[in-house]
């Protein structure tokens, strides 16, 4: 009995594995065409299959746990991830990984603890940790791209910054343009999906809920939920790293600090 659960892996493995064959079409197109890419087809998908064995095994240990310290400690392991994932993006920006860190935590709790507060979503783990995992996924893009694209185009501007502020400008002032701009593009691919969700494509947890039996109707309504969550997470995520990032683009005279610029 102690082994039916490894029983019952193994025997729900055999379509992944089925599924493989899919994989082995396009190692053989990437050797007919040259590309080269055979090796990391095979690498990513070995990963995947890995990792997200692990993650399930953890989450169905989760699940069964009544402590809510479980439920923290998961969430805030994605969030270090993804911290790190998106500073290594904007790594021209000092102290990049804490700031993505920092407002990815913060977009996302703040988003959580309204649909928990407003009871769209009860606190418990098979709720809590996928919609995390969603929103701070969603945030960890949206940050990356914010503070990359906030930095370069300060470096790109950086004469049209240095006339504002020895006009006057303090440096928010001096960088407004450059912030907006980073923010609408970091944010467009988000809002782009919202109005073409269902139209193009069906969302991954729509699909999922529908392939596990549940009505269109109960899946379109969750996938509006999530769609709304995704929305305020990467907003608020975003533009905090804006408020954290330009700082350090700055000294205390309030001139550009050059060496942040100095690298491509």
């Amino acid at each position: 009995m102690e082994w039916d659960w490894l029983r019952d892996f193994l025997k729900g493995m055999i379509k992944p594995f089925a599924a493989l064959a899919v994989v082995f079409m396009a190692v053989g197109l990437s050797y007919v065409q040259k590309l080269g890419l055979e090796g990391e087809m095979i690498y990513s998908v070995f990963r995947a299959f890995l990792q997200l064995s692990i993650i399930g095994f953890v989450l169905q240990f989760i699940f069964t746990q009544k402590n809510v310290a479980w439920i923290i400690l998961a969430y805030l392991f994605m969030v270090t991830i993804a911290g790190y994932t998106a500073g290594q993006r904007a790594k021209h920006v000092p102290r990049g990984k804490y700031i993505a860190g920092v407002s990815i935590l913060a977009g996302t709790s703040v988003t959580m603890f309204l649909l928990v507060i407003l009871n769209v979503f009860p606190f418990t783990p098979r709720y809590i940790i996928p919609v995390a995992g969603m929103m701070v996924g969603n945030a960890m893009t949206v940050t990356g791209v914010t503070m990359k694209k906030l930095r370069d185009d300060i470096k790109i501007q950086m004469a049209l910054v240095e006339t504002a502020l020895a006009l006057g400008a303090t440096p928010r002032q001096a960088t407004l343009q450059q912030v907006k701009r980073s923010l609408v593009i970091a944010l467009s691919p988000v809002l782009d999906n919202a109005k073409t969700v269902g139209l193009i494509s069906l969302p991954g947890a729509m699909t999922g809920l529908i392939m596990g039996g549940a009505s269109p109707l109960e899946a379109i309504q969750l996938q509006i939920v999530v769609m709304n969550m995704l929305i305020g997470a990467s907003t608020v995520s975003s533009i905090l790293s804006t408020y954290l990032s330009w700082p350090s683009f700055f000294t205390k005279a309030y001139q550009l600090e050059t060496k942040v610029f100095s690298s491509e």
